[in-house]
């Protein structure tokens, strides 16, 4: 059968969704492999690497698709890009349901599977499936370089002939996979590191990379790992009691998002204000709508004497080892919805069901029915089909 991997057309994007060693792999595997023209280019795998590795170069999208039965992209399709999906295919990508309501109703009308990797259940065995955190090491080390390279000041302590130059202070807000990877870029380029997350299980993270936790008296744990949502109250008390930390910091990294729901706001216009001159905000969240108060994701705003800057899709900007890793994630996520080059998915495997937001053009889920207005799929019996 065919896997097709079209080039991504989100403005900016320079990821590919497989990667020439990769696509070798499944073509040992049996599965015939298409790569549109020009898709790995801008990652730094040119259509001659895709042709060595076993795959069909193909000249156009349309060309691309044309009889796959798989395929795979990073971004979620646009109603358009979903219209062309071969009927009964399976999509695989990062699909955001909440955000791509139209693609996936064009979608169900063709009969596809439609799976999401920001689906995926967080289980020991779905790890190396993830590639919400393989994307998010990424956009943590680039916001630690980011930081370092804006900030007019060092990052680490200097004793010279000329006086002793101290340290940058750096706060980052958020410990996940993102934050602790800026926790980690930052402590390796010198700065001295705080770390707040309103998950208390973050503090052991956090301190075995070397920086200081910050207890607000505020906690949110969520299930799956995730924080919850904080209800207004308690942001607005986490927002004030943060407010001191925010002014004494040379550089504050925010990484907090509640999946399926808009960033939360972590730092308010008047925290940013009380900052030295010159101090820099890294928001990771900017396309979820932002941490902070003034936030405009791809650009960077003065707020006060401080600049913040939304870095918008940030993992676009390390192409090359960004579609390295996602495409090992597509490669161990494929694994469950088929092998030896046809498509056999095991409907129940609790990881195929959970990424699944349509079987076969219907909704996987009630939530999904709802959302989508099309039929909820029939329940899952027997074994694998």
């Amino acid at each position: 059968m065919k896997l097709a991997v079209p080039t991504e057309t989100r403005a900016g994007e320079r990821r590919v969704a497989l990667v020439p060693d990769i696509v070798a792999k499944l073509v040992a595997d049996g599965w015939s492999v298409a790569v549109e023209s020009g898709a790995g280019v801008a990652a730094n795998f040119p259509d001659a690497a895709f042709a060595a590795a076993g795959a069909e170069i193909a000249p156009t999208a349309t060309a691309c698709l044309d009889g796959a039965a798989v395929v795979v992209k990073v971004n979620a399709p646009t109603a358009e890009e979903a219209a062309q999906l071969p009927e009964g295919s399976i999509c695989m990508s990062f699909l955001q349901p909440g955000q791509s309501v139209e693609a996936l109703k064009v979608a169900a009308a063709r009969g596809v599977t439609a799976v999401s990797f920001d689906l995926l259940p967080r289980i020991s065995r779905a790890q190396s499936m993830d590639a919400l955190s393989s994307q998010a090491i990424v956009s943590g080390y680039r916001a630690g370089l980011e930081a370092a390279q804006r900030l007019t000041k060092f990052f680490p302590m200097f004793m010279t002939a000329a006086g002793t130059v101290p340290p940058a202070k750096v706060l980052v807000m958020g410990v996940g996979v993102a934050g602790l990877q800026a926790i980690a870029t930052a402590r390796r380029l010198g700065a001295v590191v705080r770390a707040y997350d309103v998950r208390a299980a973050a503090k052991e993270e956090a301190e075995s990379l070397g920086a200081t936790f910050v207890e607000l008296g505020v906690t949110a744990e969520g299930a799956g790992g995730y924080a919850r949502e904080l209800t207004p109250e308690e942001q607005a008390k986490q927002q004030e009691a943060l407010m001191a930390e925010v002014a004494a910091s040379d550089v504050v990294i925010t990484t907090a998002a509640v999946p399926g729901r808009r960033a939360p706001i972590l730092v308010t216009r008047a925290a940013i204000e009380k900052m030295a001159p010159g101090a820099i905000v890294i928001d990771l969240a900017a396309d979820g709508g932002g941490n902070c108060e003034g936030t405009v994701a791809g650009e960077a705003v003065a707020v006060g004497a401080a600049t913040v800057v939304g870095m918008s899709n940030p993992p676009s900007g390390m192409p090359t080892h960004a579609s390295f890793l996602f495409a090992r994630n597509v490669a161990n996520l494929l694994a469950l919805f088929g092998s030896e080059g046809q498509v056999h998915p095991d409907w129940n495997d609790e990881i195929v069901v959970a990424t699944a937001v349509l079987r076969e053009g219907k909704a996987s889920t009630e939530a999904f029915a709802e959302l989508l207005g099309v039929p909820l799929a029939p329940p899952i019996t027997g074994g694998a089909s």
